[in-house]
């Protein structure tokens, strides 16, 4: 187990993992590198890519394909075409995990009393993940490539209302897991977002922990003096932070992981921690320009680092 950051695909991307300290990356932005299904040509980038990452001591983790709905008509097509380039090119490079969001079936009709437009639950829509997903999982396994679901909720307040990520919610993980034969179907896991919605990560962890594929190693906390106040759906009640500012059990979640044989890495994802970011100069006095980013995933690094065993030569 490495500690390492979500990233893009570049030299000057590894050359920044590499000196923050770090030892591991994912690959996030696939669909627009030039690994992507619109370029034919992609063995040369990625094989320049993979030397790179190995020069500067870095094992890339996963591959982020697809972070948007699938499942939404007008996506479905260049999902396809982006996952199963992203699954050919894990398999070329040994990669085991390719990590997505689920994505949901959108389906609203008006409400008799008030007017207003209302979603369906995207849990009654199970047949058509399936449907989308499984053939995908199939071609993955032929490559030795698991596909790893993330659970952000994707609705606003950092909760599952008026989303399109089916895995925002752990009801639905059971659900689905119960439904599908696909035993390289499962989670990129993000304790985060567990904690927005008032979830104990550790408790989750243990329930599912031999679904997790990839873990994204972000903190979330909440403020339970405007909780009590307002409720969850108030802007401040919770806001994601760098491991080691939150609430998350980082040693007791590193410790279920090892025990579930988790075979991955811990990868930053930096960029949402209100302070400890890079901020334009146009986000205003005082953190107007302030470049954090940096100070942020020290934090983390110095956090997670306790508790992940020294790999042996």
């Amino acid at each position: 187990m490495r500690i390492g950051l979500c990233t893009a695909a570049s030299i000057p991307d590894l050359d920044r993992v590499a000196r923050w300290g770090l030892r591991a990356w994912q690959w996030m932005r696939f669909a627009d590198s030039p690994a992507g299904p619109d370029h034919r040509e992609w063995k040369p980038f990625v094989e320049e890519l993979a030397a790179a990452s190995a020069a500067r001591g870095l094992r890339l983790s996963a591959i982020g394909a697809w972070y948007a709905n699938a499942l939404d008509p007008a996506q479905t097509e260049r999902a396809r075409a982006v996952l199963r380039r992203a699954i050919e090119v894990a398999g070329a490079l040994g990669v085991k995990t390719v990590s997505a969001f689920a994505g949901g079936v959108i389906r609203w009709r008006l409400h008799p009393r008030g007017g207003q437009p209302v979603v369906e639950e995207l849990e009654t829509h199970l047949p058509a993940l399936l449907e989308f997903w499984e053939p995908l999982a199939r071609e993955a396994a032929d490559r030795g490539v698991r596909l790893a679901f993330e659970n952000c909720p994707q609705g606003i307040w950092y909760l599952p209302v008026m989303n399109y990520n089916s895995f925002g919610r752990p009801a639905f993980w059971e659900r689905f897991f119960d439904a599908t034969r696909c035993t390289n179907l499962g989670l990129e896991w993000d304790p985060s977002h567990l904690i927005c919605q008032q979830i104990d990560p550790v408790a989750n962890l243990r329930k599912f922990g031999t679904r997790v594929f990839h873990v994204h190693a972000r903190d979330a906390r909440v403020n339970r003096t405007l909780l009590a106040a307002y409720g969850p759906c108030h802007p401040g009640v919770t806001e994601h932070r760098v491991p080691g500012l939150g609430e998350a059990d980082w040693a007791e979640i590193i410790r279920l992981l090892l025990a579930c044989g988790y075979d991955s890495d811990l990868n930053i994802e930096g960029r949402h921690d209100p302070v400890y970011r890079d901020h334009p100069p146009s986000a205003g006095p005082p953190l107007a320009g302030q470049t954090w980013e940096e100070v942020g995933v020290q934090i983390a690094r110095r956090t997670l680092e306790r508790y992940v065993p020294l790999e042996t030569p």
